[in-house]
């Protein structure tokens, strides 16, 4: 018979979870491993409220397994290593993202791909390799292999920092792989969100133009004025999306709504790269002859392997890019999740876990 997830480990843990597809989370005892070897023990201070957390509390995607207590956007600190770590010590400030293991012998992690390692296991609602599920950082503390752990520098925020470890990474590593970091020139971002205001900055910092491409003018003063975009464009007025045409050397498209593409790649120019991050629930038409006529490309990309996620937190400490969030409890998540899926959110909400987490214990 199978343990319950309070027995399955010798370590007591706590934290919220959504029970079932209605997304609505509740306190939730569980437990966690021992730290082996070659494990790292962390208290967790904070944690990002990812949208992929809201889709799969509702299980949107068809594969959430209940309980399920999401959060992939960790920074907490130290409490207890294994023998052979040696990158860490206790109290160190650290983070873990998106994914807490991989078979380390693939051709992908080899290549420090581990997000593209077939055999990767998600940092929550998936499967470990001792057979018991994961749960992520929407809870009091986590046990991960030292490998799958980042260094948060000192000159971050630990709030600022956590949703780095998803949103920064998101966009920080199209634009290494694609080759959209050349100074002077111009990047489209579709969608000022959780990813899209991280993009602004980051492309910034590599010496872009950037223009933000929204469906309103509502946050067109915050992108100028407080992201420092360039400028903007609405992509309902057809005047200026005609002036536009052309224009644009590389797109990172952050929308997850279904969303028409023709309109985007009109903006390329001759070679241009359309880079999509969003994971809209059905598929996109793709028109050809653009891309025929153009040589212009459509590509995707993944989150990062831990060697670029480090490489990425320590590119934002350089130039003090962090995300722009909005603190709450742990026991305020369900008016988050409804506010996030209205977009009502700036940029990103970030669980304040070690301060109160125990309160609503109460």
């Amino acid at each position: 018979m199978a343990k319950s997830p309070e027995e399955e480990h010798p370590h007591k843990a706590f934290g919220w979870a959504a029970k079932d597809s209605s997304g609505v989370f509740s306190p939730f005892h569980f437990s966690r491993r021992d730290n082996g070897v070659e494990d790292v023990t962390i208290k967790i201070l904070y944690c990002g409220v990812c949208h992929s957390d809201l889709h799969a509390a509702k299980n949107e995607w068809g594969f959430s397994r209940y309980p399920l207590v999401p959060g992939h956007e960790i920074v907490g600190i130290v409490t207890k290593i294994g023998s052979n770590v040696k990158k860490f010590k206790v109290d160190d400030q650290v983070g873990v993202g998106v994914m807490v293991n991989s078979c380390k012998s693939c051709e992908y992690c080899d290549q420090d791909l581990e997000n593209y390692c077939p055999k990767m296991i998600f940092t929550y609602n998936a499967q470990n390799y001792d057979g018991t599920k994961t749960y992520g950082g929407y809870s009091d503390t986590i046990v991960v292999d030292q490998h799958f752990v980042l260094r948060i520098p000192d000159s971050l925020p630990a709030d600022g920092a956590a949703p780095l470890l998803c949103a920064g990474i998101t966009v920080y590593s199209p634009m290494k792989y694609y080759g959209m970091s050349e100074p002077g020139k111009h990047l489209g971002i579709v969608g000022l969100g959780g990813l899209g205001h991280v993009a602004v900055k980051i492309g910034k910092a590599f010496g872009l133009k950037v223009t933000v491409i929204s469906s309103s003018s509502r946050k067109e003063r915050e992108a100028l004025d407080r992201l420092g975009a360039d400028t903007f464009l609405v992509s309902s007025d057809l005047e200026k999306m005609k002036a536009a045409f052309g224009t644009m050397d590389y797109i990172i498209d952050t929308v997850s709504a279904v969303h028409a593409l023709a309109p985007l790649l009109s903006l390329l120019k001759t070679n241009g790269k359309l880079v999509t991050l969003g994971l809209p629930e059905k598929p996109l038409e793709l028109p050809i002859f653009p891309l025929v006529l153009g040589r212009k490309l459509v590509g995707g990309s993944d989150v990062g392997g831990i060697k670029e996620t480090q490489e990425m937190l320590d590119f934002c400490a350089k130039h003090n890019i962090t995300s722009d969030v909005e603190v709450i409890r742990m026991d305020q998540i369900n008016t988050a999740m409804d506010r996030l899926a209205k977009s009502d959110v700036r940029y990103r909400f970030v669980i304040d876990v070690a301060n109160s987490l125990s309160q609503s214990q109460l």
